[in-house]
């Protein structure tokens, strides 16, 4: 494989990486508000959620190899996995390493899921709004294209969408459609004289 082609693999790699992941956690977001319309139910936005998390696995794993095995950087595996090991904009790469790292804790404890439980895995899904702005940011400070018009461009609604449905969600009630009856449920329980 010639060294262009490692470059605009990895760039084009990275870009729809992040793309992806940015749907991923626009989705996850509409997911635990339970968002769905007669056009749109419900589980087609934890599906899809799912399958583009996949997705940018596969997306990920290829900018990550074809960024390693090009001889122009000369990078190493061992930057793929030791945060900040690079000689080659350490910090930058350091970033997208921890951001992978990150990611990787949240796939493989929702691939567990069952045995961890809901609130362990709840806590590490957590991450994802860690992991996705240092994801952005190892994109915006790495390649020699970062700064881009298109690149740019990218970046900018990736960052409008993700930040759009943060704040949507944490300005929004779950519209679970049981939230009314647990809570009173619970406040009930609560209430009960010890016996």
């Amino acid at each position: 494989m010639s060294n262009t082609l490692l470059w605009y693999t990895t760039r084009g790699a990275g870009a729809v990486s992040l793309v992806l992941l940015s749907a991923v956690v626009v989705l996850g977001i509409l997911s635990v508000l339970r968002v769905q319309s007669a056009g749109w139910p419900r589980f087609l936005t934890v599906g899809l959620h799912r399958n583009l998390a996949l997705m940018t696995l596969v997306f990920l794993a290829l900018h990550i190899v074809t960024a390693v095995v090009d001889p122009f950087t000369h990078l190493g595996w061992l930057t793929a996995v030791v945060p900040f090991s690079s000689y080659y904009r350490t910090f930058w790469l350091g970033l997208g390493t921890v951001a992978f790292e990150l990611l990787l804790a949240i796939v493989l404890t929702s691939l567990v899921r069952g045995f961890i439980g809901q609130a362990a895995w709840r806590l590490v899904h957590w991450l994802t709004y860690v992991s996705w702005p240092i994801a952005v940011v190892h994109g915006a400070g790495t390649g020699t294209d970062a700064w881009s018009a298109w690149l740019f461009a990218l970046q900018a609604v990736c960052v409008v969408a993700v930040l759009g449905a943060t704040l949507y969600r944490f300005t929004t009630r779950s519209r679970d459609p049981l939230a009314d009856a647990r809570t009173s449920f619970e406040t009930a329980v609560d209430r009960r004289d010890p016996r």
